[in-house]
């Protein structure tokens, strides 16, 4: 199975352009992916750097037939116009069976920083799909950049949905075949969790989403398990650096230790330029 997530920073390439088709393009050259987790997708952003005025969830859906495709809004608003409005998120698209979908607002605490700091909403996308080794969580998202109050609040809560998720599994719900939404569900310990966390592997954060949680199955950096002692590659400020001086990584796949012996290879793309960040793939066996 392969998985792919990058943060398209609205499909809006170091050029300048928006082009969703030319992003899924590239992520098509680097796999035959089956699951692919996106952040920063928008709907009518006409503003955004190039113009993000289009249904960017729509037009990947019209681009990978086949599969299903799944967009979480963290910022649902009014547009400066009053007239539409404006969506900005994640999504998750699979042309694996999805079981169930949730989407999990990020907690959004006030930062009390003299002066106030930028910040908008977050989220947590998830699916349950149904693989050859049985249901696996995908859990996607991108958590705050500028607030590292928030940020670690998200991380917490990141991992409390992870442990959730875990007990769940441990203790389903009474069973039930009415049809109804009672209908029993597949809950699964098994967790591959995506995304721009903005943070970095020397981080506070980085250090918590692996820690051992109580009746959870652990989260693991798959960089380092299937690349045990390597430097993790940069997936951030590597062409483009508005954001900081020097390339960074921030994009990470966390699995659970029940699915570690199955990561067979993971690889950043460190050429293409189609996003401010750059795209990172993983092979499980």
């Amino acid at each position: 199975m392969k998985v792919l997530t990058w943060n398209v920073q609205w499909f809006c390439g170091l050029d300048g352009i928006v082009d969703v088709a030319r992003v899924i393009r590239h992520a098509r050259t680097m796999a035959d992916f089956d699951v692919l987790c996106l952040q920063e997708v928008a709907i009518n952003y006409p503003r955004l750097d190039g113009n993000a005025s289009q249904d960017q969830p729509q037009q990947v859906r019209d681009l990978l037939p086949g599969f299903d495709v799944f967009f979480g809004a963290a910022v649902d608003e009014l547009a400066p116009d009053s007239r539409s409005r404006q969506r900005f998120g994640n999504l998750i698209a699979t042309r694996l069976p999805v079981a169930q979908v949730h989407h999990y607002a990020l907690p959004y605490p006030a930062d009390t920083t003299p002066g106030g700091v930028r910040s908008m909403p977050r989220i947590c996308v998830t699916a349950t799909v149904l693989t050859r080794f049985g249901p696996v969580r995908f859990m996607t998202t991108h958590l705050e950049f500028y607030s590292p109050a928030m940020r670690m609040a998200q991380a917490h809560e990141l991992l409390r949905l992870h442990a959730q998720g875990c007990a769940l599994a441990a203790h389903p719900p009474l069973a039930d075949d009415t049809g109804s939404p009672f209908q029993s569900k597949p809950h699964t310990a098994h967790c591959i969790l995506t995304g721009d966390f903005n943070f970095e592997p020397e981080s506070d954060e980085y250090a918590l989403l692996q820690a051992a949680t109580p009746g959870a199955a652990r989260l693991l950096d798959a960089w380092k398990l299937a690349r045990p002692g390597e430097r993790h590659a940069p997936t951030f400020r590597l062409h483009d650096r508005r954001y900081g001086p020097e390339p960074i990584t921030c994009d990470f796949l966390f699995v659970s230790d029940s699915l570690a012996p199955r990561v067979k290879s993971i690889h950043v793309d460190l050429e293409t330029g189609a996003s401010d960040h750059q795209p990172v793939l993983m092979t499980l066996a």
